[in-house]
């Protein structure tokens, strides 16, 4: 029963660092990224998709995006697109491809870019926090019904706080990355 609890316990913890690198990604750097146009949704043909389905994305060089629709008619859509979301970049078109230039960022930006990421950093760990906290719930329940016994106990909450630090640590290892990333001119 412990190594079912366990098993859930890595999964879920283990989901909350992926959600963390999944916001950094779509984060802007100083670097052109890919994963910056992740969430962006285009509207084609009446249906809202993801730009990754109507055209491709690359890296020209450190600070320019190419966009190739796949398709003419989809060439205004994926500029209205850019231009209506938040990432406050404005595209060049020429014919069928789309440049996206990244202006360089200032050194206040950066630095706020680094508070938005260390606070996501301390959501996850919150997030992770929770996890142990309902999972040292379930063990007490588990004691009151006589399920386990008091070493049982003690030892599955020493092995949910091994998880839960180690973690954490994961967590702040994906944080400094992302800081060294950010504070990179």
């Amino acid at each position: 029963m412990q190594d079912e609890m366990s098993r859930d316990a890595t999964q879920r913890m283990g989901k909350c660092v992926a959600l963390l690198r999944d916001h950094y990604r779509k984060m802007r750097t100083g670097r052109a990224n890919v994963g910056l146009l992740e969430g962006l949704k285009v509207e084609y043909y009446g249906t809202e998709m993801p730009i990754n389905q109507v055209a491709s994305v690359s890296v020209e060089d450190a600070r320019t995006l190419v966009i190739s629709p796949w398709d003419k008619g989809a060439v205004s859509a994926v500029e209205k697109a850019i231009l209506k979301s938040d990432l406050g970049l404005t595209p060049n078109t020429a014919g069928q491809v789309i440049r996206l230039p990244l202006p360089p960022m200032t050194e206040e930006r950066r630095k706020e870019l680094t508070k938005v990421a260390k606070h996501e950093a301390e959501n996850a760990k919150v997030a992770v926090r929770a996890v142990r906290h309902d999972l040292m719930n379930e063990l007490k329940e588990m004691l009151k019904e006589r399920l386990i016994s008091e070493d049982d106990h003690r030892r599955s909450q020493e092995e949910i706080q091994k998880l839960t630090d180690r973690h954490v640590h994961d967590i702040d290892g994906v944080l400094a990355e992302k800081e060294k990333e950010l504070l990179q001119v």
